[in-house]
């Protein structure tokens, strides 16, 4: 595939750095991008790291990206300019299960109490 075929894209993680930017060829599907982003993450300093790519979203333009989308149905026009960069956010969000931090949460309902006084 020639080179100029390729996107050049970058991904913004939540707290402002960015990882990359690398270059994928049009026909790269979003989950493709998602491996890629958990394999790069920055290993040090990071408090929320993905543990799979199922963990990680991709927001284009204010879209969150399907997995089966591919990177050039995910361009916009801004990315037409000539050797522009794509910068996409990444945004860590872990599948749904109990953590350690949750708390649990007391299903018994709660009696409303109302008292009066008459003096």
């Amino acid at each position: 595939m020639p080179e100029e075929d390729l996107i050049e894209v970058k991904f913004r993680l939540f707290d402002g750095s960015d990882v990359g930017p690398f270059r994928f060829s049009p026909a790269s599907t979003v989950a493709m991008l998602k491996e890629r982003i958990v394999a790069e993450w920055p290993k040090a300093d990071k408090k929320i790291a993905p543990k799979a790519a199922n963990d990680v979203k991709l927001i284009s333009a204010g879209k969150i990206l399907e997995n089966n989308r591919t990177v050039g149905q995910c361009k916009t026009p801004f990315g037409e300019l000539p050797n522009g960069v794509i910068t996409m956010h990444a945004v860590v969000q872990p599948s749904v299960g109990k953590s350690k931090s949750e708390k649990k949460i007391d299903e018994t309902p709660k009696k409303s109490v109302c008292a009066c006084t008459i003096m």
